[in-house]
């Protein structure tokens, strides 16, 4: 046989026994992929560590799939929401083995989004995942982003990250971090100021909310309660991400044979490329910056020290150039032109820091002993002149002049002046402890606080309508006389106020265990909270109960009914009049909640979902009342007013789309307040008709009739919100996802500046927002790298594509009001961001 012939043969037996030859180098392995219910799970991944083999599970949970034989291979099965399973087999060649895996949810009841442990369906808290956080396409971004979509919250303001709750304001909300008190920023005036909220996401392990209905360990505000917990680190890693908005940096770590740990986060947020879409031009040119850190150094088993650091330069400066906006009605729109001049440059920079020495002396207490201090330097300057006309445009579709401003309605030129600055520091001093056993769980705290403030408020506006100054006397042409009043301001507000203010509380609070005979599980806690302060000589006592109701035969079900007091002493934004001056004879206002809810958890699709209810009812007393302005809150610090809050709040989350979580939630409610003392008269000729109405004066006469306003909406009053937050993946590539967050809410109550509060009760337009966000993870917990691939240290790498007001919809957010000579007043609506786009990468190592 020659060499070629036998080279032949070989060739052609080498391809015939081909396949068989490969066959025999493989195994399979087949079964059924299901969870701890023994439900099938749909689309989990099976992949053979180290390599990119792999398939996804079908309808029944079944799945096949080839492996090499004769080693050991390690085989990972991985879905959404559920906790990676590992197995390593070895089989022969050829061999078929059958395999069935169950996998366990990350939490053991709905993944992701919130999860009420059984501890927290016996309280008025819910937890939100960090991870919803992190993805929820939002402008302000944060953990605000997600509380927005919670029932009972609502905002009108993407570009702030405050919000209120069930009819309260900004300032009733409590935020903690770590158990630090968080504060606000007082001479902000509109959202684009705002900066960095405190909270800084990707150092966040733990989120509780309360929209009411908090016990007696939560502080005095009289809405809601944040309670922040940052991460504690096991080992090195850290966050780096960056977008058109801005970036950051977090770094974590352990040293010392895990005995030193180390958070670090570093944030900058520049939203000039925001604000050159709103209707006002001009040169922004805003600055934001925070830097957070968290020590913490574990002596031994029993004592441990930490120390929070936070530091916050917020700058934003604005040479704005001109500005057109139109508003009005369909049959009827205006054209509101302005030509600016001047600047206006503001600055908010603050300093917190907390030391807090914990002492375990057993596994069932806790001591706390914890020393902070809050430091805010915040200054307001600008001189802007605007000159406007006021015009009416033709919108007649065929006229050749559409879109065109036919008639001029008014001319004039304003100038704003201001030269504000605030200074506060907050001392506090402060110790906390915990007993736990099978069926109490005691709490206590005592707290000092020692306050300053020095505030400094000088700020006036001049307006001239068509060559006259506001206010105008009225002319009498022809008088040999003529009236000739002194030159007066619009506006004109002019103080300083310092203040020193001591206060001190304490609480108390158990809860108490009861299992009945029939197996029905109650749980009571009842809370003590008390508060004394030297600035209003006020001694309160603030008694709040919980108690829960779990039937044995319908565990899915649970009761609640919560009630207690909640007063709220002033900071000092609540003591300062309109005029700057101090109120010094202010009280703490008062709320007494009501609130019956119900826990419902079901399944639908062989998912787990639940049903959340709540119908509350709010008394409040010793009211301040105020106005809104953007996200400036002005109080009439001379009245009182008494008034309530009432609603229903409900909510259905869990797995719309399997393995990843969504919500929808529905509010309803109504709040109103009754301003005591405040009347006003109206005037009556001969015949009995109404000639002039409104008019305030403490003298009545013989042709008019006092009338008491009564009840009227608060400034918050949004009496329908809705929400929805959903999430999805492309089926077999749940590496692509969609994040959207809709937000619904009718319009709340405004009025014209320097009016009574009962004049303030036009409605804005409702608000409606759709964010929308399209992710690609490039890099997850089933990608695998050779040893030496520097990306192997990478846990997490996405990109996202977020779409900011889908539906390009103009939502209102307060009114700048125009005067002519005639006294007319024009209410020119300031509108929010339109439509924008937003690309963001993310990575965690």
């Amino acid at each position: 046989m020659t060499k070629a012939k036998q080279l032949y043969i070989f060739i052609v037996s080498f391809f015939v026994f081909l396949p068989t030859l490969l066959f025999s180098q493989t195994a399979i392995i087949k079964g059924i992929i299901t969870d701890k219910n023994n439900k099938p799970i749909e689309l989990a991944n099976i992949t053979i560590e180290g390599t990119k083999t792999g398939t996804t599970t079908g309808k029944t949970g079944n799945y096949k799939l080839t492996i090499p034989a004769g080693k050991k291979v390690k085989i990972t099965v991985s879905f959404v929401g559920y906790e990676k399973s590992s197995t390593i087999v070895q089989l022969k060649a050829g061999e078929t083995k059958r395999i069935d895996i169950k996998i366990t949810a990350i939490s053991t009841n709905l993944p992701g989004f919130e999860v009420r442990d059984e501890k927290l369906r016996t309280e008025s808290l819910v937890r939100l995942s960090p991870r919803d956080v992190k993805v929820a396409p939002s402008i302000s971004g944060g953990v605000e982003a997600i509380i927005k979509t919670l029932p009972g919250v609502s905002s009108n303001n993407e570009l702030s990250s405050q919000y209120s709750v069930r009819g309260g304001n900004f300032d009733e909300n409590l935020v903690y971090v770590n158990g630090i008190e968080i504060y606000r920023p007082y001479l902000v005036t509109a959202g684009q100021q705002e900066g960095l909220s405190f909270v800084n996401p990707a150092l966040v392990s733990s989120i509780l909310f309360s929209a009411g209905g908090f016990g007696a360990q939560y502080g005095d505000k009289m809405s809601s309660v944040l309670d922040i917990k940052y991460i504690k680190p096991v080992r090195f890693g850290g966050t780096v991400a960056g977008s058109f908005l801005g970036g950051e940096l977090s770094l974590h770590g352990t040293a010392a044979k895990n005995k030193f740990t180390y958070l670090l986060g570093a944030r900058y947020k520049t939203n000039t490329y925001l604000l050159k879409s709103l209707d006002t031009k001009g040169n922004y040119k805003p600055n934001f910056f925070d830097f957070q850190s968290l020590f913490t150094y574990k002596f031994n088993k029993k004592w441990d020290v930490s120390l929070l650091g936070y530091y916050s330069r917020n700058k934003y400066k604005v040479i704005p150039t001109s500005r057109e906006t139109n508003f009005g009605t369909i049959q009827e729109v205006y054209r509101f032109k302005v030509y600016f001049d001047g600047a206006e440059i503001d600055n908010y920079n603050t300093y917190q820091s907390a030391i807090t020495l914990a002492f375990h002396p057993n596994n069932f207490t806790d001591l706390k002993l914890i020393a902070s201090a809050y430091s805010t330097n915040e200054s307001e300057t600008y001189d802007i002149q605007g000159q406007y006309w006021i015009g009416q445009v033709e919108n007649s579709s065929g006229d050749k002049e559409s879109g065109k401003v036919v008639q001029t309605s008014g001319v004039g030129t304003y100038l704003q002046h201001a030269r504000n600055s605030f200074i506060a520091n907050v001392f506090t001093l402060k110790h906390t402890g915990t007993y736990a056993d099978e069926n109490h769980f005691l709490r206590w705290g005592l707290k000092y606080q020692y306050q300053t403030v020095n505030d400094k408020v000088r700020e006036w506006e001049m307006t001239d309508s068509a060559g006259y100054t506001l206010p105008n006397p009225t002319d009498n042409p022809g008088t040999s006389n003529p009236f000739n009043p002194d030159f007066e301001l619009s506006q004109f507000v002019s103080g300083h106020n310092q203040l020193q203010i001591n206060r001190f509380l304490g609480f108390v609070s158990n809860e108490w265990k009861f299992k009945l005979k029939n197996e029905d599980k109650i749980t009571f806690t009842g809370g003590l909270r008390g508060f004394y302060w030297d600035f209003g000589n006020e001694f309160l006592l603030s008694p709040r109960i919980n108690l829960s109701y779990k039937p044995h035969k319908k565990p899915n079900l649970v009761f609640r009914f919560a009630t207690g007091v909640y007063y709220q002493p002033p900071f000092y934004r609540e003591m300062r009049n309109m005029d700057a001056t101090i109120n010094y004879n202010i009280k703490s206002q008062r709320s007494i909640h009501f609130i019956l809810g119900s826990d419902y958890r079901f399944q639908v699709w062989n998912r787990p979902f639940m049903l959340t209810t709540e119908l509350y009812y709010k008394k409040l007393d010793n009211l301040i009342p105020y106005e809104v302005d953007n996200v400036r809150i002005r109080y009439f610090a001379n009245q009182t007013a008494k008034g309530y809050a009432t609603g229903i709040d409900m909510k259905i989350y869990g797995e719309f789309v399997k393995g990843i979580d969504s919500w929808i939630t529905l509010s309803v409610m109504k709040t109103a307040e009754d301003v005591l003392n405040d009347f006003y008269y109206n005037y009556y000729n001969a015949k009995g008709e109404k000639i002039v109405s409104g008019i305030t004066t403490d003298t009545q006469v013989a042709d008019s009739v006092r009338v008491e306003p009564g009840y009227i909406p608060r400034p918050t009053d949004r009496r329908v919100n809705f929400s929805i937050y959903f999430q999805d993946y492309i089926p077999n590539h749940p590496s692509y996802k969609v994040h959207l967050r809709l937000l619904y809410g009718t319009g709340i109550p405004f009025g014209a500046p320097n009016t009574q509060r009962y004049l303030q009760t036009f409605r804005m337009p409702d608000y409606r927002r759709v964010d929308i966000g399209f992710s690609k993870q490039f890099i997850g917990s089933n990608t695998q790298f050779k040893h030496k691939n520097p990306l192997q240290h990478i846990r997490s790498m996405w990109l996202s594509l977020e779409v900011f007001n889908l539906f390009q919809i103009y939502n209102t957010i307060s009114y700048i009001w125009i005067k002519d000579v005639h006294n007319r007043q024009f209410a020119v609506p300031n509108y929010l961001t339109p439509r924008l786009l937003n690309l963001k990468l993310a990575v965690e190592f």
